[in-house]
């Protein structure tokens, strides 16, 4: 007679609770991820309650367009106008690798273009990312009240008293900020911009419900010190483009501003980096249709009937 010896499943990381996202493909893939291991592992050394934390906390990050447009006084007011309080602050610097580290399970959706587009930006200054509490108790986690608080990235869908709209409605890669969608993208991200010491400064503050709206305006402040203001319309932008190029051979007068672009980029010319994102966001396809991303967020609806759900099975 044959025997058969059972192989166990290989464990490739940690278990990964179902209150922390809607997904179990990104149970999956996060209880493998380095980033989330890391900020994880290091929050239960802190706390019993990895799980409530995640849930009562979120974080926003103020993009280097929101630097220079000199718009992170206005949304830390609109945080507060929306009852979250700032409980930590720290720069960070979105550097290419960054980049594709916090939108690994997205950026299959992005063309070319936006990524050279976004290499353009992203690095020219320091962003700044706000740990934030809710200030009452919610049936969603934190993260995803604040990310649908937000507004969408699509510039056209946004509506009044969304933080995007606010801030301004400049293009779909310009849109200044950015929220994770679950509690689980809460402490992957964390991971991602802040090393061992500055997160543990981060979720010290947070687990003792320090206020750190102070230290949050010293470090915008810093910020606008170190950059340039910057007027991010289209219009202005694509005759700056347009007077750069003047006189360039072969270049057709009565080009497009998409035509202005690609013939810089050709030829070699260098152009104002800023000038090319906000002409390229808006001329440029951003994402490549029919693709969806590896990973999604859940809306509030969808997060109710998912904790009712994980709830019932646990009792």
């Amino acid at each position: 007679m044959t025997t058969h010896t059972h192989h166990p499943e290989p464990v490739h990381g940690i278990p990964v609770s179902p209150l922390l996202t809607c997904s179990p493909l990104k149970q999956r893939l996060y209880g493998a991820d380095t980033y989330f291991q890391e900020s994880h592992e290091q929050l239960a050394d802190l706390t019993d309650d990895v799980t409530g934390f995640a849930h009562r906390h979120a974080t926003l990050l103020l993009k280097p367009d929101a630097v220079v447009t000199r718009t992170l006084d206005a949304a830390m007011e609109w945080l507060a106008e929306q009852d979250f309080r700032i409980v930590g602050a720290a720069t960070t610097r979105l550097t290419r690798t960054m980049i594709r580290s916090l939108w690994y399970f997205q950026w299959n959706l992005a063309t070319p273009y936006r990524r050279r587009l976004a290499a353009l930006f992203l690095e020219d200054a320091d962003a700044l990312v706000l740990l934030v509490r809710a200030g009452h108790d919610s049936d969603i986690p934190a993260s995803v009240r604040l990310t649908e608080l937000k507004g969408p990235t699509d510039p056209e869908a946004r509506a009044p008293g969304q933080l995007r709209h606010l801030l301004g409605r400049y293009s779909y890669l310009l849109n200044l900020v950015h929220t994770p969608d679950e509690p689980a993208d809460v402490l992957r991200e964390l991971a991602v911009h802040f090393d061992h010491t500055e997160r543990d400064r981060l979720f010290r503050s947070a687990l003792a419900d320090e206020d750190r709206t102070r230290q949050a305006l010293h470090l915008a402040d810093q910020l606008y010190a170190g950059t340039k203001p910057r007027d991010l319309d289209f219009e202005p932008a694509a005759e700056r483009l347009r007077a750069a190029l003047a006189g360039l051979p072969g270049l057709d007068p009565d080009a497009t501003p998409r035509q202005l672009l690609e013939h810089a980029w050709e030829h070699g010319v260098d152009v104002d980096p800023w000038d090319a994102v906000i002409v390229g966001s808006k001329v440029l396809p951003m994402r490549h249709p029919g693709r969806t991303p590896v990973l999604d967020g859940a809306g509030a609806e969808e997060w109710r009937h998912h904790l009712d759900t994980v709830r019932g099975a646990l009792t």
